[in-house]
């Protein structure tokens, strides 16, 4: 047994390994210095061989976490790999079969034979390497002194390589990062399919959990680029007055006139909703003078919200530092759809307003042409009419619930696309098992599947018109199926869903309070600082710089 120092008593702590005749030891008296010792007699003949295959082995990619699957099949048994024990001696440079490794501050000592058995992590091919130069571009610094490889890495992550290399088993602890435990992986050259199952299924649980909360990340990180993007404006023109509008357009708690702009947004849009919904109640329109057709009451007061909304969308544009991402922004989409309807919609009551050349053809005939002008653009017309909706969205912009429910869908496309997939083949089963048993009935609705698709769509969804309803007893059994399939249907995605919009909501609110907290901080440090800048002159007037873009 080798010891870290040469009559100290072997009071050491024994660590079982799995391979064959394999011990794992503390150093006695020293707390971070471990070793590996494989020099034991019951050491298994079969890891010892020839040294042809080392050069092959050693020119592997010895990790990549994108070919991990294919790494699976490539390499065999590590255990196999051919070793002698001469091979330590002529490589080391030293007589010592102790290959000595300080990680972070810890030594760790290690046996040539038990880490050259894994030749295609670091430290194997430290082990197997003939070429001196070879060996320190490995690592990070060498003592010759003491024949000490530094690595400037994480002990806590290496406690575990450490442990594999001695017992052939990655174990992975809850409290590591993923993200940081796999940088170390790749480091050091271990593969992920030493690692048990069981392990491994909960390391992969929370890298998925990882991932969901880095994409929250990236989203709010989106948003703050945009908020944040003062630099942007530096080689632009009019960069003062720009660098101003945005604010007043993009950040309500920059100043007062910006919540006044704000609240102002959110006024108009509930305006025009309220207007939309009056301007189709027959009490609120009235005839104008030689006109049939009825006119809205409050259209004039619709319009004028149009214009607010086509000034404030201008106003966006025009300060915008960065037209790429003004166009992709969905609430700059939202925004060009409230206002676009009205714009196509007066181009097409125009278009229809033409008369044919005068002297031609009697009045009859021009109201006739009138007419079939107007069957061709109404349902286009009604289309434009019916987008004015979608104003109603622009709230989104001043409501977190709103952005919180838009990622909430993105993120969770796949389950409500699996949700809607269901719905579809329970809606196409019932419809068929009810049709067959009720077609014959007389005086029946369901005529054809596809008029019983609307009574499997209202029963899945447990609304139940009762419009439609089998009268046959399979019948009625076939519908209690379809209700029961429905109310657990429904209940499958909505934990899902609600975990996920409760967290992205939760962390969109805590970003726009740290985001008013430093808007607040900038505008009351500006009054403070002239409020002492006054009084330290002996409260004569005086003039604080003022930033380049407040």
């Amino acid at each position: 047994m080798w010891n870290a120092e040469q009559g100290r008593p072997s009071e050491t702590t024994d660590y079982k390994a799995e391979a064959p005749g394999a011990t794992m030891e503390l150093a006695a008296g020293c707390k971070d210095t471990v070793c590996i010792d494989t020099q034991s007699e019951r050491f298994d003949a079969r890891y010892l061989g020839s040294l042809s295959q080392l050069p092959q082995e050693t020119e592997k990619n010895y990790f990549c976490l994108e070919d991990e699957e294919e790494g699976e099949n490539e390499e065999g048994d590590p255990s196999v790999f051919p070793f002698s024990p001469a091979f330590a001696s002529g490589t080391a440079g030293t007589s010592s079969s102790v290959l000595n490794v300080n990680v972070g501050g810890r030594t760790y000592r290690l046996t040539y034979q038990a880490v050259a058995i894994y030749p295609t992590t670091r430290l194997g091919r430290l082990a197997t390497s003939t070429d001196r130069w070879h060996q320190l571009g490995l690592c990070d610094d060498y003592a010759a002194q003491g024949d000490e490889y530094f690595f400037d890495r994480d002990p806590a992550v290496f406690q575990l390589v450490y442990n594999f290399y001695a017992s052939g088993v990655l174990r992975v602890q809850d409290e590591l990062c993923p993200r940081s435990f796999l940088e170390e992986l790749s480091y050091w050259g271990v593969r992920l399919k030493y690692t048990p199952r069981c392990c491994r299924i909960c390391f992969e649980e929370r890298c998925d959990e990882l991932n969901e909360q880095l994409k929250v990340q990236e989203e709010l990180r989106a948003q703050a680029a945009v908020q944040e993007s003062e630099h942007l404006f530096h080689h632009m023109r009019y960069a003062v007055q720009r660098w101003r509008l945005w604010n007043l357009m993009e950040k309500p708690f920059s100043s007062t006139m910006a919540k006044v702009m704000g609240v102002a947004s959110s006024l108009f849009v509930l305006i025009s909703v309220v207007a939309l919904a009056l301007n189709t109640v027959e009490e609120m329109q009235h005839k104008d003078k030689g006109n049939r057709e009825f006119r809205p009451i409050l259209e004039h007061v619709e319009t004028f919200c149009i214009a607010f909304f086509t000034l404030e969308y201008v106003l966006r544009l025009l300060s915008t530092p960065d037209l790429r991402r003004f166009a992709s922004s969905a609430l700059n989409a939202v925004d060009l759809i409230a206002v676009l309807p009205l714009y196509l919609q007066l181009l097409l009551e125009c278009f229809v307003d033409e008369d044919l050349p005068h002297g031609q053809g009697s009045p009859h005939e021009h109201e006739i042409e009138k007419v079939g002008r107007v069957g061709k653009v109404g349902q286009v017309l009604r289309i434009m009419r019916l987008m004015r909706i979608f104003r109603i969205l622009k709230l989104a912009r001043h409501s977190t619930g709103m952005r919180a429910f838009g990622f909430t869908l993105r993120q969770c496309y796949q389950q409500v696309g699996c949700l809607f997939l269901f719905i579809a083949l329970g809606i196409f089963a019932f419809s068929a098992m009810v049709y067959t048993v009720e077609h014959d009935v007389s005086s029946t609705n369901f005529t054809s599947i596809p008029h019983a698709w609307w009574w499997a769509a209202v029963s899945i969804s447990t609304v139940g018109y009762g419009d439609m309803c089998p009268e046959t007893h399979l019948g009625r059994i076939f519908a209690f199926l379809c209700i029961a399939f429905g109310i657990i249907l429904n209940g499958m995605p909505i934990s899902v869903l609600y975990n996920k919009f409760s967290d992205y909501y939760i962390k969109l609110k805590a970003y726009e309070y740290t985001a008013i907290r430093k808007d607040r901080g900038k505008v009351n440090f500006t009054r403070r600082a002239v409020k002492k800048i006054s009084e330290c002159c002996g409260n004569r007037p005086t003039q604080l710089p003022r930033h380049r873009y407040h």
